[in-house]
C-alpha cells in the first residue's frame, strides 16, 4: 500500500513536469543548461530564506507559539519575495546570454529565444520547488503507518501531490509572464506575477482545510494559465486548430504551381 500511496503521489506531483521536460526540453542542450541554472538559482533563494527564519526564530522567544506561527507566515512571505527577486536576477543574466549568443551565431540571432528561456526557467523553479515542498511526505508515504488513523484526514498525500503540481505549473506560468513583463516593463505585471504567488502561499496555511486552499490555489492556476498562453503569443484560433487536428493548405505553393510555364515539347 505505501509503494501505491509513493508512485501514485509522485506521478501526480511530477507527471506534468516530467512530460514537458521529455517533450519540451530534453533534447536541446541550451535548454537543459538553462533549466539546471534556474534550479541552482531557486535553491540559492531558499538558502537566503532558510537563514533569516532560522535567526528569527532563535531571536524570539520560542515557546510563545502564536509568535513562531507568525514567524512562520513572515518566513513564508520572504521566501516568496527572494525567489521573485532571484528570477528577476536570472532574467537579466540569461538576458545578457542573449545577447552574446546572437553576436557568436552566424546569422546574428540567438539560437534560443526569450520565451523559450522564459518557459524553461519557470519550470526549473517549479521542479525544484515541488521536489523541496514534497520529497518528506513521499517518504513518510511509503510507511509504516496509516493516515487519518487518529481522526487527521485521509486526504493528505494525494492534496499535497496535487497542491505541488498546481506549484509546479504555477512557476512555469509565472516564469512566462515574468520574463515578458521584464522585457515590455510592464510593472503591473510583475505586482501581479509576485501578489499572486503569496496569495498562493497563503492559501497553504488554510491546511488541513483542503476545500479552502485546493480549489482556489486551481482557480489561481487556470487563469495564470491562460494569462501565460496568451502573453506567449497563444489565440482561441490556435486552440481550435490544435484540438480540430487540422492543416491549413499553402495557398502560396498552389498559387505558384498554377502559374508554371508549361514545358515546350
Amino acid at each position: 500500500m505505501g509503494a501505491a500511496v509513493f508512485f501514485g503521489c509522485a506521478g501526480i506531483a511530477f507527471g506534468p513536469a516530467l512530460a514537458l521536460v521529455l517533450l519540451t526540453v530534453a533534447a536541446e542542450p541550451l535548454r537543459v543548461i538553462v533549466l539546471v541554472a534556474g534550479a541552482f538559482f531557486w535553491l540559492v533563494s531558499l538558502l537566503l530564506a532558510s537563514l533569516i527564519w532560522f535567526v528569527s526564530v532563535h531571536l524570539s522567544d520560542r515557546e510563545d507559539a502564536k509568535l513562531q506561527y507568525g514567524l512562520l507566515v513572515f518566513g513564508a512571505a520572504v521566501s516568496v519575495l527572494l525567489q521573485e527577486v532571484f528570477r528577476f536576477a536570472y532574467f537579466k543574466l540569461l538576458k545578457k546570454a542573449d545577447e552574446g549568443l546572437a553576436m557568436i551565431s552566424e546569422d546574428g540571432r540567438s539560437p534560443i529565444s526569450l520565451r523559450q528561456m522564459a518557459y524553461v526557467s519557470g519550470l526549473s523553479f517549479g521542479i525544484i520547488s515541488g521536489v523541496f515542498s514534497v520529497i518528506n511526505i513521499l517518504a513518510d508515504s511509503i510507511g509504516p503507518g496509516i493516515v487519518g488513523i487518529h481522526g487527521d484526514s485521509p486526504y493528505y498525500f494525494i492534496t499535497s501531490a496535487f497542491l505541488t503540481m498546481a506549484l509546479v505549473l504555477l512557476h512555469t506560468f509565472w516564469g512566462v509572464i515574468f520574463f515578458d513583463a521584464c522585457e515590455k516593463r510592464r510593472y503591473w505585471c510583475l505586482g501581479l506575477v509576485v501578489a499572486s504567488h503569496l496569495l498562493t502561499s497563503g492559501l497553504t496555511f488554510l491546511n488541513p482545510r483542503y476545500e479552502a486552499s485546493l480549489v482556489p490555489i486551481f482557480i489561481i492556476t487556470f487563469i495564470t494559465g491562460l494569462w501565460a498562453f496568451f502573453t506567449a503569443g497563444g489565440s482561441f484560433r490556435n486552440i481550435l486548430k490544435c484540438l480540430s487536428c487540422k492543416q491549413e493548405d499553402d495557398s502560396r505553393v498552389m498559387m505558384y504551381s498554377a502559374l508554371q510555364v508549361p514545358f515546350e515539347d
